[in-house]
């Protein structure tokens, strides 16, 4: 009898070990590994990852890497075998250095709510990393001061709302006509001042020099993503020279700064006077909202503030909207078992699709993301990002990617700002400017 039992007890341990080992090998085969990038971020993940286990049962661990020193961690973490089943990849440029890692998420849930498909990078026919949270820019303008524009007896122009501005000459009409009425519009000049200091300078020297560049790659192939043939590209025409001066030169010519004294203007001088209503226009994105609402003496109203593709003249730009990207990607490892690949695609799907995970995303994270699961009421609260989402959402438009990050080096956004101060005072004529920015990048390739 004793013998019996003891077998029959054996046997009871045999099965519940091997259940336990079991479920071990589950637990482990289905975890999420999340390596943040954000370290202001990582007790709102660690949060996260607490309410979606006690919602799902799927543990979710997240390591947040310390303060630019994402890509040695990241280095280190890949390696193991317990590697992070969530990364993140820095743009086209991150996206080099990682790509074998890179699972294709063409067919994934996460793919399918983006509002803009163009924002994922994508390489032969797949897509290996999904963007997660935007920005976007274009001209800020202020709508009380456009509308007291648009209600003058006398003025030029026919067109009735700035809505209506959808080219580079509707747009250089009406601003003319405005600089020559801006003492009844009580402006100093249309535009808030072009920061041309040195480190103010990047609304021109890479914002504004994406859009033509843009052009100039996109027409390469319909099927191509820009930023990628950008980066491998070792020279440029710079084909689109001429619409990048006419846009530069509308601002420069209609500014609330004479253009010898711009050298001395950042982007601070420039928001305060769009902020203080001596402007109706400036060209930035919607980080500027802070600003505006923080300089004090603020007249401009959240309801005014409104946002305009940046229009260049390039044949075909009536359908066009503002610039959006972000230099934020989430990848899934290839390398990570079939198990916690789905499991950390569910993650995902989850935070940006449940009420629960929007909710985080929203109200504690504050992104503006690029997903269609998202409301105008789940959005973070200020009009500019508001205008960002009305955007991604316009089918009849379509936005303009980052490119940016594929520029060669800050050495040639410094070389082009340097150049666009040259010819804002007149020391360089338009043509030197072209021939810098070409050999400059060709040099920077070399």
């Amino acid at each position: 009898m004793k013998q019996k039992f003891t077998s029959l007890a054996m046997a009871i341990v045999t099965i519940l070990l091997t259940f336990s080992f079991a479920g071990c090998s589950s637990d482990k085969n289905s975890q999420v590994y999340f390596l943040n990038f954000k370290p202001e971020s990582a007790s709102v993940y660690e949060e996260i990852a607490k309410k979606y286990e006690e919602e799902t049962n799927v543990k979710v661990k997240v390591v947040t890497a310390a303060a630019n020193n994402y890509e040695q961690t990241l280095k280190s973490e890949i390696a193991k075998s317990d590697a992070p089943t969530i990364f993140q990849v820095n743009g086209p440029v991150g996206y080099e250095a990682w790509k074998t890692y890179c699972l294709d998420l063409k067919d994934s849930k996460l793919y399918s709510f983006l509002s803009d498909k163009n924002l994922a990078i994508k390489e032969d026919g797949g897509v290996y990393a999904i963007p997660y949270v935007v920005e976007g820019y274009g001209i800020i303008y202020n709508d009380a001061i456009m509308r007291k524009y648009f209600a003058l007896p006398n003025k030029k122009t026919d067109l009735t709302d700035a809505s209506q501005i959808d080219s580079f000459d509707k747009l250089k009409a009406v601003v003319e006509d405005m600089t020559a009425n801006r003492e009844k519009l009580g402006i100093k000049g249309v535009f808030a001042s072009t920061s041309l200091s040195s480190g103010e300078d990047w609304r021109w020297q890479t914002h504004l020099l994406n859009i033509p560049l843009y052009y100039e790659f996109s027409e390469m192939g319909e099927d191509i993503d820009v930023s990628l043939t950008m980066l491998d590209a070792d020279e440029i025409t710079y084909k689109y020279s001429d619409n990048f001066a006419a846009i530069f030169d509308l601002y420069l010519n209609n500014s609330v700064t004479a253009k010898t004294l711009l050298g001395s203007k950042s982007v601070a001088d420039s928001m305060a006077e769009f902020a203080l209503g001596q402007a109706a226009m400036v060209q930035n994105g919607n980080w500027a909202w802070s600003q505006i609402s923080g300089v004090e003496g603020n007249t401009v109203k959240e309801e005014d503030i409104k946002m305009l593709p940046i229009y260049t003249g390039i044949e075909g730009e009536k359908g066009q909207g503002i610039c959006i990207g972000t230099e934020n990607y989430l990848a899934i490892n290839k390398n990570a078992t079939e198990e916690q690949q789905k499991e950390s695609l569910k993650f995902l799907e989850w935070l940006f699709s449940s009420d629960t995970g929007k909710k985080y995303v929203t109200e504690k994270l504050n992104f503006i993301t690029p997903f269609n699961t998202f409301s105008e009421s789940e959005l973070p609260n200020d009009p500019l990002a508001k205008e960002i989402s009305r955007y991604m959402k316009d089918d009849s438009v379509k936005n303009i990617p980052w490119a940016f990050s594929a520029f060669p080096s800050d050495a040639f956004k410094r070389e082009v700002g340097s150049a666009l101060l040259d010819y804002a005072q007149g020391d360089k004529k338009w043509d030197e400017i072209k021939d810098i920015i070409i050999n400059k990048w060709k040099s920077e390739r070399d």
